[in-house]
């Protein structure tokens, strides 16, 4: 008997298992908790409310932290180019000011706007610009938020300040939903994934005509030039790409067909001094990071971060830029 019975019921039990797994299949889809496919489907890389809340815990995150001094209190809120500025600049500040940090001051950020765009796969990331109470008046904050899967926290990979109404505008759709650009896009002036090879290949060489004039780039190699020989003392400075991974460029289309881009980039500035002559004395935050005994020569080291504007067709503009000291080596 129970061999006659045996099959018919595990075919029952096989047909209730799979229908309660099609009930939780559902139910778990219909509640937003699961994503089917969402490495190839089209869709808002975060929610605005959700993006509100990101920059929120990134603000909270970066008040602790630099009240403390401790790397530890922002470090799964922050990345990339600007998770080592931020990383050197705590290092620095607690080998310093052990108890913490004595000027503190809150960071406000305020009058928040943010552009989400739509985009398939990982990482997912979006930007906020928002007005902050440090880094000038007239400054805006612009936050580039990135995640590479649904259990981590949203981090701040990119930070620069720009001046208010400075920024091109982006291209949305009709729900209000920006658009991302490959990063090997070949319908720009230069593909994203070759704007930070590019930028620090002009300034090593100042050659070429993809960059339009501006403070980051030929004022820049200018005044560069005329710091890099002085009585008894010469600087060298060595521009380097930086891409991929946590620092890899991400790109906004604007409404003209171009892209906002955000890259990364790293440089050294190294100090010679003559016999006879010293290199100059640093202040205590790059002592901080300075490894080695500065006697004829000292190079340090710093993280860029970059925004630029990319046409379809002409030159790049570079709209902003911000870097950090990440550490020193004296010999």
């Amino acid at each position: 008997m129970s061999r006659d019975r045996g099959p018919r019921r595990l075919r029952r039990l096989d047909r209730r298992v799979l229908i309660a797994a099609s009930v939780t299949a559902l139910s778990l889809t219909a509640s937003g908790c699961v994503v089917v496919h969402g490495e190839r489907e089209v869709l808002p890389a975060s929610t605005r409310a959700e993006a509100a809340k990101a920059l929120r815990q990134f603000t909270a995150a970066y008040n602790k932290a630099d009240k403390a001094y401790d790397t530890s209190l922002d470090a799964d809120h922050v990345t990339g180019a600007l998770g080592d500025i931020d990383a050197a600049r705590l290092k620095a500040g607690h080998a310093n000011s052990p108890s913490g940090n004595a000027s503190y001051t809150p960071l406000k950020l305020t009058d928040a706007t943010f552009t989400i765009p739509k985009k398939a796969g990982w990482p997912r990331w979006f930007v906020a610009e928002a007005k902050g109470n440090k880094g000038g008046a007239n400054a805006r904050w612009l936050l580039v938020f990135t995640r590479n899967r649904l259990a981590e926290p949203w981090q701040v990979a990119y930070l620069t300040l720009i001046p208010a109404g400075s920024l091109p505008k982006v291209h949305k759709d009709k729900d209000g939903w920006a658009e991302a650009v490959p990063a090997n896009s070949t319908e720009l002036a230069v593909p994203p994934a070759d704007l930070s090879k590019d930028y620090t290949t002009y300034l090593r060489t100042g050659e070429g005509k993809l960059f339009a004039a501006g403070p980051y780039t030929d004022q820049w190699r200018a005044a560069r030039a005329k710091s890099a020989k002085k009585p008894g003392l010469v600087t060298q400075y060595i521009d380097e790409p930086v891409g991929g991974g946590d620092y890899a460029p991400l790109a906004l289309r604007t409404e003209d067909g171009g892209a906002l881009v955000f890259f990364a980039s790293r440089r050294y500035a190294k100090q010679t001094a003559a016999a006879g002559a010293s290199i100059p004395t640093q202040n205590a935050f790059v002592q901080a990071l300075t490894k080695g005994e500065v006697k004829q020569s000292f190079t340090m080291e710093f993280m860029s971060n970059g925004v630029a504007l990319v046409p379809k067709q002409g030159q790049v503009s570079m709209l902003a830029r911000l870097e950090g000291l990440t550490s020193a080596t004296g010999s």
